[in-house]
C-alpha cells in the first residue's frame, strides 16, 4: 500500500509539559492504524495535530506527499473526519445532524439526500433520518456520529477511543462499521485506543505510544507474536509502565 499521510520529527508541549516528543510515523492508503498507550500517552493530542486542530511545535506534515504549511491545509481538512469517544447530538433529528457537513459544505438538497441515506445504511440506522436524534440510546448515537463523520467521504477517518463508553454488543456493532467502512469506501482509518483485544480484530497495523514517545511500530501480528521493544509487551500484558 501507498503511503497517505506521514509525520516527521512532531513534538508537542502544553505550557511545560512535553505531551509528544519527535513522533515519525507514516499511514498508509486504506490500512486500518490502531494506535494503542495508557491514558495520558498523547494518543489525543496526535489525533488533534492529524486532523489539524492543533498546531505541533515543531515537525512536518505531509500529505500525498506534499509537505503542509499553513497556505495547504485548506483542502486537507475537508477531507478528514475526526469522531470523539462521546458523540456530540445536535438538536433536531438524526437526518439534520448527519447533513450538518454537508450543508456547511454547500451540497444540494438531492444530493444530501442521497448521501444522507447512504450513510444511515452503512452504519445500521436505515430509514431512522426523522427520529430525534435526542432520543437515541448511546450505542445508535455513537452510530450517527459515524454516518455524521462519513456522510462527506473523507479520505481518512480519525478515531479517539470510539467505543470506550458502549456496551458489548454495540463495541461489536461499531468495530464492523469501522472494518465496513475501510472496506467499502476505503477510507484510511486512525484509531486510538487502548483496548487491546479491539486491536486483534480489527487493526492492520499498530503504534504504541507511551509518555509521548512512539516506541514502536508493528503489524498486528508482529506486535503481537515479536514485539520489537519490552515496553510493548509490558503494555500489552497489563502491567503498569507508566
Amino acid at each position: 500500500m501507498e503511503e497517505l499521510f506521514r509525520i516527521e520529527n512532531v513534538c508537542m508541549a502544553f505550557g511545560k509539559k512535553e505531551v509528544l516528543k519527535n513522533i515519525n510515523l507514516g499511514i498508509k492508503r486504506g490500512e486500518i492504524f490502531a494506535i494503542i498507550g495508557p491514558s495520558g500517552a498523547g494518543k489525543t493530542t496526535l489525533l488533534r495535530i492529524l486532523n489539524l486542530f492543533e498546531k505541533p511545535l515543531c515537525g512536518t506534515l505531509i500529505f500525498n506527499g506534499i509537505s503542509l504549511d499553513a497556505g495547504k491545509t485548506g483542502d486537507l481538512k475537508r477531507r478528514m473526519s475526526l469522531l470523539f469517544q462521546t458523540p456530540s447530538v445536535f438538536n433536531g433529528s438524526v437526518f439534520d445532524n448527519v447533513a450538518y457537513g454537508l450543508k456547511v459544505r454547500g451540497f444540494d438538497k438531492r444530493a444530501i439526500e442521497k448521501k444522507v441515506g447512504e450513510a444511515l445504511d452503512t452504519v445500521g440506522l436505515p430509514g431512522m433520518g426523522k427520529e430525534k436524534a435526542s432520543m437515541l440510546s448511546g450505542g445508535e448515537a455513537q452510530r450517527m456520529a459515524f454516518a455524521r463523520a462519513i456522510v462527506y467521504e473523507p479520505e481518512i477517518l480519525l478515531l479517539d477511543e470510539p467505543t470506550s463508553n458502549l456496551d458489548p454488543a454495540n463495541v461489536a456493532n461499531i468495530e464492523e462499521i469501522i472494518k465496513r467502512i475501510r472496506d467499502e469506501r476505503g477510507t484510511t482509518i486512525l484509531i486510538a485506543t487502548h483496548n487491546i483485544p479491539q486491536v486483534r480484530r480489527i487493526a492492520d497495523r499498530v503504534g504504541v505510544l507511551l509518555n509521548g514517545e512512539l516506541i514502536e511500530v508493528n503489524s498486528k501480528e508482529g506486535i503481537f507474536t515479536a514485539p520489537k521493544d519490552e515496553r510493548s509487551v509490558a503494555f500489552i500484558r497489563g502491567e503498569m509502565i507508566y
